[in-house]
């Protein structure tokens, strides 16, 4: 919906008889949330004084400070019709009243984004941090789960598995889906109903194709955007995909690993940096045509690569997806093609404007205003402090590094083993994160403390394997 000032907005609404606007927002740990309003509520003076909401229960404050304000960015206008019914959906920043004055709220997702796009534009680096997000996740024909005192399980059904019975003598085995054909790929119309409906909605999608996982592992790539769209996209993406698949009779998850012996779920990121129009990212003569400035911001990821999957990877289900073997990379390295490593240079760019890296430790289950924003701190500090990573021992690397030898494998760092080792690393390593003010110490707080709590409740329990290892000794 290419209409960002209020006339035209309303006038939308009228001509397309739309009777709800719905305002979306992210809270802390990034899952979204929303509340509608009447198409008539819809008025210059609730853009201009928001709409209250109690931040408590979004994770960003406590109860006896918990007022803050929605307000609608116009500029995220685009309508939904999931239900049949036509929606005027928006994306909202936080803010909240001091002395008398509406004020940004420092701890929202959407500001520290917006922050992070000042920051690159102010070190004169560069002007735009693209990014292209690469959705994998699962869609089962049927799912349940529960963790009771007494009984803790998980079900999932899928028409593509080998353990179903009525798969017709076409079925996926556990790594046999990758561009599987119909009708072993079952959900070839599915993918294509949320891709068209993605396109409606202004999002460029790029191909979608079955992945590697056989009971219903699919994937959709998308085009490059600025940080704050492609943060605000990731999140309507990811509930496009829930709402139509659940239309569908069908359940979506982006877990990172939703069963066991299986791929996981990842959110590779592909990004590069503009500066005056041009890829600052791109060398003919750089190796795999990648610039020193790149190669200094692959230094800044891989410098600050535990730290950093405290925001990527922010979920203690993201470390059982980081395993070698399922083409989840655990290795602090980059090499040209290398799928093994962290950080891959795509070998078939030939477009000087696409010149980019690909970061391959993310996944979906982060909040990506803040994910992003952390991913562009890094690397600027790489090429700020101008970390070389050929001079550290980050590579190239271009072995298979899940077969390396153990003389070999000794010279290369590994990312964290757990949520708990991720956030250690956060406390130890931020200060790239609170240059020009883009994360503050509060914030780190709040995160910090949400996702221990986490861990702690995650820990506190019993896991149903121990049950099988344990339960006779």
């Amino acid at each position: 919906m290419a209409r960002n000032d209020f006339e035209s907005i309303k006038k939308a609404i009228d001509e397309l008889g739309i009777e709800f606007v719905d305002l979306k927002v992210v809270d802390l740990v990034g899952r979204l949330r929303h509340l509608t309003l009447p198409a008539t509520r819809f008025t210059r003076e609730l853009l201009e004084k928001g709409v209250g909401f109690d931040a408590s229960n979004y994770g960003y404050r406590t109860v006896e400070q918990s007022d803050m304000l929605l307000v609608p960015d116009l500029s995220t206008a685009r309508v939904e019709d999931f239900s049949g019914e036509r929606l005027l959906s928006l994306f909202c920043d936080i803010q909240q009243v001091k002395s008398g004055e509406r004020v940004a709220f420092p701890l929202d997702p959407r500001q520290t984004a917006r922050r992070a796009e000042e920051y690159l534009r102010e070190s004169g680096v560069a002007d735009r941090c693209y990014l292209s997000p690469e959705f994998e996740f699962y869609i089962f024909d049927q799912v349940d789960y529960a963790y009771d005192r007494n009984r803790v399980y998980f079900q999932v059904e899928s028409l593509e598995a080998p353990w179903e019975s009525s798969r017709g003598g076409f079925y996926l085995g556990p790594k046999g889906g990758y561009h599987a054909s119909p009708p072993a790929d079952r959900l070839m119309e599915l993918r294509g109903a949320i891709v068209s409906y993605l396109e409606r909605a202004g999002i460029p999608v790029k191909y979608h194709h079955h992945e590697i996982g056989g009971a219903g592992e699919v994937e959709i790539e998308v085009g490059f955007e600025g940080l704050l769209r492609a943060a605000d996209n990731t999140l309507f993406i990811k509930y496009a995909v829930r709402n139509i698949t659940h239309q569908h009779g069908k359940s979506a998850t982006f877990m990172p690993k939703p069963l066991p012996g299986y791929p996981g779920n990842g959110m590779h990121l592909h990004q590069y940096l503009v500066k005056g129009g041009k890829n600052i990212f791109y060398d003919p003569n750089g190796y795999g045509g990648m610039s020193e400035l790149g190669l200094y911001y692959i230094g800044g990821l891989l410098a600050h690569g535990a730290s950093l999957m405290a925001f990527t990877n922010p979920s203690t289900n993201s470390y059982r997806r980081l395993t070698p073997g399922f083409e989840a990379p655990v290795a602090f390295t980059f090499g040209l093609a290398n799928r093994s490593a962290a950080i891959r240079i795509p070998s078939y760019i030939t477009d000087p404007e696409t010149q980019r890296l690909e970061l391959r430790t993310i996944d979906a289950t982060c909040n990506p205003y803040l994910a992003f924003s952390a991913v562009l701190m890094a690397g600027l500090d790489g090429i700020e402090r101008g970390i070389d990573p050929r001079r550290l021992g980050y590579g190239p690397w271009e072995e298979n590094l899940y077969q390396l030898p153990p003389k070999e494998r000794s010279k290369i760092r590994f990312a964290p083993s757990s949520l708990s080792e991720a956030l250690k690393a956060l406390e130890q390593d931020h200060e790239y994160l609170l240059r020009g003010g883009v994360f503050t110490e509060e914030q780190l707080d709040a995160w910090l403390k949400a996702k221990q709590e986490e861990v702690a409740e995650f820990y506190d329990k019993p896991h149903p394997y121990e049950y099988v290892l344990y339960y006779d000794l």
